[in-house]
């Protein structure tokens, strides 16, 4: 293992190599086989690698707001994966997730609209027990989104010249120089590659140049910054662009993070610039600081034989050459207008707690770690959210490690991060959260719309992935309280009859539901599914005045939304179950 350990001294002496550009693949229709390959990292020497239609990685997808998409996926691997679309949303069954495995030597064909801002989203495997694996593996891949708002800025937007997507992942390596899969040495990433390329440089222009940085790796979190400590600017997190450009000369990106930033390079032909990690200034408490740990002498394994941990090194070299036809010489002042969910419309609040499963030193740095107490059950459903609901969800990291929270289907805004207002640039459209160690605390706020589906979850969980591995996730179903159509619930009339309880709800396979009658009426009371459609009937005639119980033995019935209708002659009341097999 002493190799592992110096493979970033000997990548600062050999020669560079020339940065890998994903191939972007433009249109509605995208054919993509998942494979197992190899790549060439050290001359001579052949690493076991997967990836999307190329050995590593996968090519970049540009769509278009507002069009309908249609992508096949080919699983050629020997092991079953899934292709999540980190940030965007979609719907459920198309998301994803663990729910949505692809065997080996099937497809699968996710279709949709696509319906995010302009910005730059990712798509990288998600399967429980395996997505650390087959990410550090290297699948993944970028995707780009364009809309109307964005095209009229006069901004960088020529693919691979002076608009160029940069991953920035870290693995383990043995004595073979192959990737180590197994989380018990992932203390040892040493090895770093950008766009799956080991010290990598590319050329770019004497101009304004847009970088579109991504933290694909399992664990670490880069701090950004230039050699020559000059500014650079932020124009786009997570979800889309900001409502200006924000000028930094450090930005921490943390696992599952993206963000779109300026380097201004007008004038230097000739020169060369690169674009460092500042190890040095990452905050103690988030993996890639020099300490992460402390406490009763605690630390991860083999985190302090790695060089890389607190270091300043290069990511990639910038070398600039002449100007294009048609550059983009300035930053421009404004960019779009965002326009944040309103805390006043908030329909619910929700609290998650991140703790160690194991409580200690170790524990507390280690994990695993779990939400509210419970470790992940793929069976169970945390959450019932209801479809239009705005929701604010409260985070606190009781752990001694911080954490990059990231939830499906929905993008947020944050609202506070230790009971402070977020840095600007950390303001718009954000997926992905890092929340502080030792009691920390973030709130974002944020709607979920459009898409309804009781079958297939979303997920939320931590982005550093041997964490969300080890039980780190949860998952939320979105469901419509709307009665299915046909049914009109308006009653103007003081009712005679009341549906008092269905309980259990959600049930598996039995539910009872309670009602009572003032005087005689003629009742019915029925179970009708999401789609309208009479399941059962189970009372229908005269009713004597008094309290009934009825139950509905759903066995032979599919899991999904449900509603009881309680009638008489001219009046209605419904009730929405689920049922949960």
């Amino acid at each position: 293992m002493k190799i592992l350990t110096q493979l970033i001294f000997v990548n600062i002496i050999i020669s560079q190599n020339q940065l890998i550009i994903p191939p972007a693949l433009n249109g509605n229709n995208f054919e993509l086989t998942i494979q197992e390959s190899e790549m060439e990292f050290f001359p001579g020497i052949f690493t076991q690698t997967m990836g999307v239609s190329f050995p590593i990685l996968g090519p970049t997808l540009i769509m278009e707001k507002g069009e309908d998409v249609n992508i096949t996926f080919d699983n050629q691997l020997q092991d079953t994966t899934t292709i999540h679309w980190h940030g965007m949303h979609v719907p459920a069954e198309f998301d994803g997730g663990p729910h949505t495995p692809i065997p080996p030597n099937t497809t699968w064909n996710p279709h949709f609209t696509v319906k995010d801002h302009a910005s730059t989203m990712w798509y990288h495997p998600h399967l429980m027990h395996k997505t650390n694996e087959h990410v550090q593996m290297g699948i993944a891949g970028f995707v780009i989104v364009k809309d109307e708002e964005e095209a009229l800025l006069d901004l960088p937007r020529e693919y691979g010249v002076d608009d160029i997507p940069l991953v920035f992942q870290t693995k383990t390596l043995d004595e073979n120089f192959q990737i180590v899969t197994n989380m018990d040495s992932s203390g040892l990433d040493t090895f770093l590659l950008t766009n799956g390329t080991r010290d990598a440089f590319v050329e770019v222009p004497a101009q304004i140049v847009r970088f579109r940085l991504l933290n694909g790796s399992s664990e670490r979190s880069f701090n950004i910054g230039l050699d020559n400590n000059a500014n650079f600017y932020v124009i786009g997190n997570d979800g889309g662009l900001l409502n200006e450009p924000i000028e930094l000369t450090e930005l921490l990106i943390s696992p599952g993070e993206r963000y779109e930033i300026l380097i201004d390079l007008n004038n230097m032909v000739g020169e060369t610039v690169s674009i460092m990690n500042i190890g040095s200034h990452i905050p103690n408490g988030i993996y890639g600081a020099e300490i992460v740990g402390g406490m009763g002498g605690s630390s991860i394994p083999y985190y302090a034989d790695n060089p890389l941990n607190g270091s300043d090194f290069i990511l990639l070299e910038l070398v600039v050459t002449n100007t294009t036809s048609t550059p983009i010489t300035s930053i421009p002042e404004t960019l779009v207008v965002v326009n944040q969910w309103n805390p006043e419309d908030v329909d619910e609040t929700r609290a998650i707690l991140f703790s160690p499963v194991v409580m200690g030193p170790n524990g507390a740095l280690n994990g695993p770690f779990q939400f509210n107490g419970q470790p992940f059950d793929i069976n169970v459903v945390n959450y019932e959210i209801p479809l239009n609901n705005v929701e604010i969800w409260e985070l606190t990291n009781q752990s001694q490690i911080a954490h990059p929270f990231h939830i499906h289907d929905v993008q947020f805004n944050i609202l506070e991060i230790n009971g402070e207002i977020p840095p600007v640039h950390m303001q718009g459209w954000k997926d992905v959260v890092l929340v502080p160690p030792q009691n920390g605390t973030a709130k974002f706020i944020t709607k979920f719309e459009d898409y309804s589906d009781t079958s297939v979850p979303y997920m939320y969980h931590c982005h550093i992935l041997t964490h969300e591995e080890t039980g780190m996730m949860g998952q939320f179903i979105v469901v419509d309280n709307s009665p299915p159509a046909g049914i009109d619930v308006e009653n103007t009339e003081p009712l005679n009859f009341k549906l008092n309880s269905v309980y259990p709800n959600p049930f598996n396979p039995v539910t009872t539901t309670t009602y009572s009658v003032e005087r005689k009426e003629t009742m019915s009371l029925q179970i009708i599914d999401i789609t309208g459609r009479l399941v059962t009937t189970l009372v229908n005639g005269q009713s004597e005045p008094g309290i009934y119980s009825i139950e509905w033995n759903a066995t032979h019935d599919p899991s999904g939304v449900y509603f009881v209708v309680l009638r008489s002659e001219n009046q209605i009341q419904t009730q929405k179950i689920i049922l949960m097999k």
